[in-house]
């Protein structure tokens, strides 16, 4: 029987997971606006590196729901939001839709995916009934030995940072809250995830702890 040659695809799993609960009303157009540069950024990777897939999940929840934008997306295939689309309220379940989008992507990816979580948000866990600080953290310590790189990116009324050790993310960033704040750093954000791309496309990982350096 004939042996098929068989081309390893390079894949980039794009998992973005942002805050929704009611502190995010202060900051809801930029927060909007960030969320489709990022898309736009997603699609613009795909085609500099059209070589590599690229996929795409966007979550965003509070208290009351878990809304799945986007579900394992072929980059070019996704579009902007609506502004109808990210209504802020509710509280911070914030283990809870970290579970449960990171689970999900889990499962559809295969051995040599690169995957790339942004997790954004303005307040601590306070409403989480499944998902436990301890499970949150053995599941990122796992998947950072399998080509996941996890960033936390938080406002400046948390120590973000200790969250972040919490969690056993590598990677964070702190914003100030308010419109110029929030601007500069979805800018910042698509400067480091294109960074990601570059290194991903040369099979270079990013040194651990670099992801948001810009020096």
């Amino acid at each position: 029987m004939e042996k098929k040659n068989e081309i390893q695809v390079k894949r980039v799993f794009n998992l973005i997971i942002v805050d929704e609960s009611g502190s995010m009303s202060i900051i809801r157009k930029q927060a909007f606006a960030g969320m489709n540069e990022t898309l736009q950024t997603v699609r613009a990777m795909q085609e500099k590196y059209p070589d590599t897939e690229q996929r795409v999940t966007l979550v965003t929840f509070d208290s009351d729901h878990t809304t799945w934008h986007y579900d394992n997306a072929p980059a070019l295939k996704t579009k902007n939001l609506d502004w109808d689309a990210y209504r802020p309220g509710g509280a911070t379940p914030l283990y809870d839709a970290m579970g449960k989008a990171i689970a999900k992507v889990q499962a559809q990816t295969e051995e040599g995916d690169n995957v790339l979580v942004t997790v954004i948000t303005d307040g601590e866990e306070n409403s989480s009934v499944e998902w436990t600080l301890k499970m949150i953290r053995t599941m990122i310590e796992k998947l950072k030995k399998e080509h996941w790189t996890f960033t936390l990116i938080g406002t400046d009324n948390l120590d973000v940072e200790e969250m972040a050790n919490k969690f056993a993310i590598d990677e964070h960033l702190e914003f100030k809250q308010d419109e110029a704040g929030t601007r500069a750093m979805f800018a910042r954000e698509r400067r480091s995830r294109e960074r990601y791309n570059c290194c991903v496309e040369a099979c270079a990982p990013m040194p651990v702890g670099s992801f948001f350096d810009e020096d």
